[in-house]
């Protein structure tokens, strides 16, 4: 079992270095991912900010929790793009034809997407500070921010897996991705949700996105979560499990 495991982790970092060779080749998808929300976050506070009531003194603050989900939803369709290409190149039945953890080659992907949705988050993280962010957080609030953050691109990134490996053309690997990136639009990351009509403003408080943002915003805020860390989490667990379970599935089939 001991040399099984030392097998396991070898092969995974084999995979792991494979996959973040292609980031660092492509670096203009850290970019094009990064992009979109700093227009959004550029479009919203200093457009629409000032009309926008949420009882925070600066709007960046209120906003940066969804625009931080918003880039994570953006960079997963790169997951699922690249495990389509992989299927479509027969690079798995080369990898399964040696004598490899079959797992590490989904992995290898999995973990390169939480380094490179990382430095995306870091790189809107220092844009929205040039742009007036003043969190009252100190470490052990990062900490659980990143934290969140990284549970959530896992999440993500599994439903991502599902969609290359189940996708027929390049454009459906990542097209799963658009509702995910509009998820936060219907949740109180723009807006509180008691300004909502009563049909959106009961969907907005049971989605997953806005417990993850009141976490999120608490956190930088050095507020009290109460329960919704856990309802996030729990949901992220949740979405885990059930994407892990599926991906596998699709996975041995192929």
């Amino acid at each position: 079992m001991g040399s099984m495991n030392k097998y396991f982790f070898k092969d995974m970092s084999v995979m792991f270095g494979r996959s973040m060779r292609h980031i660092f080749r492509s670096m203009d998808t850290i970019i094009t991912v990064s992009i979109t929300p700093i227009a959004i976050m550029l479009l919203f506070v200093y457009v629409f900010g000032g009309a926008i009531e949420t009882g925070t003194e600066n709007y960046i603050d209120y906003l940066l929790p969804g625009i931080l989900l918003m880039t994570i939803g953006s960079g997963i369709a790169y997951v699922a793009y690249r495990l389509f290409t992989d299927k479509e190149r027969g690079i798995f039945e080369r990898f399964h034809s040696m004598p490899i953890a079959r797992s590490t080659v989904l992995w290898g992907h999995v973990l390169t997407s939480l380094i490179s949705n990382g430095i995306s988050v870091v790189v809107i993280i220092l844009v929205a500070l040039l742009m007036g962010l003043r969190p009252a957080a100190g470490i052990l609030e990062w900490l659980g921010v990143f934290g969140i953050l990284g549970i959530f691109t896992l999440a993500l990134t599994w439903i991502a897996v599902i969609a290359g490996l189940a996708a027929k053309t390049p454009d459906g690997a990542g097209a799963f991705s658009y509702p995910i990136i509009f998820l936060p639009f219907i949740s109180s990351a723009f807006v509180p949700t008691d300004t909502m009509p009563s049909v959106v403003r009961a969907f907005a408080e049971n989605q997953p996105v806005t417990p993850i943002v009141e976490a999120i915003r608490n956190l930088l805020a050095n507020q009290p979560v109460g329960n919704d860390i856990w309802v996030a989490l729990a949901w992220c667990m949740a979405i885990i499990v059930v994407a892990y379970i599926l991906a596998m599935r699709i996975y041995k089939k192929l």
